[in-house]
């Protein structure tokens, strides 16, 4: 990592200023500057990815122009479209408005709502965990804050679609931060995606704080392009009898390195993390998925299942980790990968550190080829071997599936994967 160059700090301001971001966050981002001169990578176990080029020095911040995006009140479609730095749309029901929901880009919220975001932003991941949170901070150009109050319950899923702009060679740094105030209760559908086909970087957070009996069901489609090589991570912080589900459906092109954790805080807090992977050509994948059981009768679940197309490599590491203290938690996971051709490399890799006594854990994993039998039984039938392989992994897949309660998200995650299988 080269030496950060004044200029570089000037340009940060710049922008900052530019977008009349409070001197707070000024102060942090120029901090998180010059960490990322310093700070390791995170580690990915039996996955390498030193060689890629995950925080370039300098970004040529984008002409922006500072406005507040018009929110269009509408009577049951909550969402946001954004298109790299430009909120294209924003559609609040007048119901949700009047109970003091927020759903707005993140500059906006820095500018409108600077002290409550204070109190939440960069605060489950920190900036100085790593090289890639300090840049992610440093060079954040893009965002969506949600804020949902107490007692709030939202009966539709808010929509959030993430456009990254590759027709220019700017990378997407976007933070996603949820708020779910006690006892609130809803459920958010993220679609990340690419217009454009420069070689380009997209660096993308989601941090989630569930208070105390709130829920929160988060689906992230990811299908970023072949020629983006992205990192990411998604955290959540869940306190006492508070429930934090994700549902990830990995369909990016390029490479990819990223971890979804859940801090289980609170004493009865939940999780349920389940994770798609289809990997084709000769991309490269390596995943952490971590669940931190710190709360008493906490409990954490973890499924995960991949695909390997082509020579790709795809590498899952599921971790669940019971710190002392935690008595009556519970902690599973189950960690598959099936390999669809011999030229692809696949690890699923169950991590299990448990310091406490009075817990339930368990693992499962397993790594192979396509079940021939049932090759030859579908084929045996009149079935081409085109359409036998998509329905064995349409088979093996699933699990995750049906788990999916959201019958259009589950239907709109058939059909990317019947796109990236077609692709693959």
């Amino acid at each position: 990592m080269q030496a950060i160059k004044s200029k570089d700090i000037e340009a940060l301001i710049s922008f900052a200023k530019d977008q009349k971001e409070p001197d707070w966050l000024i102060k942090e981002q120029v901090v998180a500057l010059e960490n990322t001169k310093t700070a390791s990578l995170p580690k990915f176990q039996r996955f390498d990815y030193r060689g890629w080029q995950l925080t370039p020095r300098l970004i040529n911040y984008p002409n922006h122009q500072l406005s507040s995006p018009t929110v269009e009140t509408s009577t049951t479609v909550t969402k946001i479209v954004q298109l790299a730095d430009e909120t294209l749309k924003i559609d609040l029901p007048e119901k949700l408005i009047s109970q003091g929901v927020i759903l707005t880009d993140i500059f906006t919220a820095f500018r409108q709502h600077s002290a409550l975001i204070k109190s939440y932003f960069m605060n489950v991941i920190k900036a100085d965990e790593n090289q890639l949170t300090s840049y992610h901070l440093a060079h954040l150009n893009a965002g969506i804050f949600l804020y949902v109050p107490e007692n709030v319950v939202i009966d539709q899923p808010v929509e959030m679609e993430i456009i990254q702009d590759s027709k220019k060679q700017v990378p997407l740094v976007s933070h996603l931060l949820i708020v779910a105030g006690p006892s609130s209760k809803f459920a958010v559908t993220q679609h990340l995606s690419t217009r454009g086909d420069h070689r380009c970087l997209a660096n993308t957070m989601v941090e989630i704080v569930a208070e105390k009996n709130s829920e929160v069901k988060l689906t992230s489609l990811d299908e970023l392009s072949q020629r983006t090589t992205v990192s990411f991570n998604r955290r959540a912080f869940v306190r006492d009898n508070a429930e934090v589900d994700w549902t990830i459906g990995l369909m990016n092109a390029g490479n990819t390195i990223g971890q979804t954790d859940t801090d289980l805080v609170g004493e009865g807090s939940k999780t349920d993390t389940k994770v798609i992977a289809i990997t084709g050509k000769d991309q490269r994948v390596g995943i952490n998925t971590k669940i931190t059981n710190r709360g008493k009768h906490s409990v954490g679940n973890i499924l995960q299942r991949g695909v390997l197309l082509g020579q790709s490599e795809l590498i899952f590491n599921g971790i669940g980790d019971i710190i002392h203290g935690a008595s009556g938690a519970n902690a599973e996971q189950e960690n598959r990968i099936l390999m669809m051709s011999p030229g692809t490399h696949g690890d699923a890799n169950p991590i299990l550190l448990i310091d406490e006594n009075d817990v339930l854990a368990g693992h499962a994993a397993s790594v192979g080829q396509v079940d021939q039998q049932q090759m030859y039984y579908l084929m045996s039938r009149g079935i081409d071997k085109r359409t036998a392989s998509h329905l064995v992994i349409r088979g093996f897949l699933g699990a995750v599936l049906t788990a999916i309660p959201s019958k259009n998200v589950r239907k709109q995650l058939i059909e990317i994967i019947e796109r990236n299988l077609k692709n693959g």
